[in-house]
């Protein structure tokens, strides 16, 4: 029995060692995402030909987790999701209509040029009704196949987390952080650049000194006197990520189709009424629209391309 109850107790530890395991590729997992997805938004807004990029890795905030269920296949642990978001130039003169069934939109494109009917009303005579010559094209956008990246610690700057809600500006909640960790008794040292993460509520500070980060980063958190009272404030490595290889391949939109040579002759309102009129008209081999964006002639937009869930 003393045999079986050493037995028991190795597999137990062996247990408890595999569920620390995936918690903690779970975490790596969830922070490597975080980052590509970021990444990933960068680069499809910059020029298409850049082979490099660098974020900020942001911590996420320590959370409680428990593993039930099985360890499945060691190679899947190494696999991301990638749901990125296409940035699309839409010119003036141009719109993009998404139909609910692919089929129709392949159909608008195969007819290539449509007559729209800008004047619907009943009492007009035929001759009095306006008619626009509109382009119909497919949209190719460019998606990532490959992504390769390389991880990197910055010696001498830390990621400050878990940051108070005082009701003060950022500028001056980074004051006091500045203040609080430029001294020695704090641990700290001079600071040479301060700044707040986009949309992460975090802030990178950088030492002047190398070897002050190391030190902090250690404790892994501190007290903080900001405001009236004292703060525990979470003290992080801060990782850059850089992209050193990005492939891209071509992708047509199933649903979408780009109308082109749209006249300036209508307010945006009326013609996008009148183009999502035309469209929709079974008889004119159009079908139920999902979306419509237009963007007047002298005008720019940007359209964001998602995962397409359907």
């Amino acid at each position: 029995s003393q045999e079986l109850c050493r037995a028991l107790e190795q597999d137990h530890a062996k247990l408890q060692m595999a569920k620390e395991t995936v918690e903690q590729r779970t975490q790596e997992l969830r922070k490597e995402g975080e980052l590509l997805h970021k990444n990933l938004e960068q680069q499809m807004s910059l020029n298409r030909h850049e082979e490099r990029s660098c974020q900020m890795l942001p911590a996420l905030p320590e959370k409680k987790m428990v593993f039930k269920g099985l360890v499945t296949n060691k190679e899947d642990t190494n696999k991301l999701m990638l749901t990125p978001l296409i940035r699309y130039p839409l010119l003036g003169g141009s719109a993009l209509i998404t139909f609910e069934k692919a089929e129709v939109a392949q159909r608008i494109i195969e007819l290539k040029e449509h007559m729209v009917e800008l004047s619907y009303g009943e009492e007009l005579e035929e001759l009095d009704r306006c008619r626009v010559r509109v382009q119909a094209a497919p949209v190719d956008i460019l998606l990532p196949s490959a992504l390769e990246m390389r991880l990197t610690q910055n010696s001498r700057s830390i990621l400050v987390s878990d940051l108070p809600s005082l009701g003060i500006s950022e500028e001056a909640l980074l004051d006091k952080l500045e203040l609080f960790f430029s001294k020695t008794k704090n641990g700290g040292g001079e600071v040479e650049s301060r700044e707040f993460l986009d949309n992460s509520g975090q802030v990178v500070l950088t030492f002047v000194q190398d070897g002050v980060a190391e030190l902090l980063i250690a404790r892994g958190h501190i007290q903080v006197s900001v405001g009236k009272g004292k703060h525990k404030l979470k003290i992080s490595p801060c990782m850059s990520g850089d992209i050193t290889n990005l492939q891209l391949q071509p992708s047509r939109c199933p649903r979408t189709v780009l109308l082109s040579g749209i006249p300036d002759v209508l307010g945006e309102e009326p013609m996008r009424d009148a183009l999502e009129i035309h469209f929709q008209k079974a008889s004119r081999g159009g079908g139920e629209v999902d979306t419509l964006a237009y963007v007047p002639a002298g005008r720019q937009g940007v359209a964001v391309f998602m995962e397409d869930a359907g």
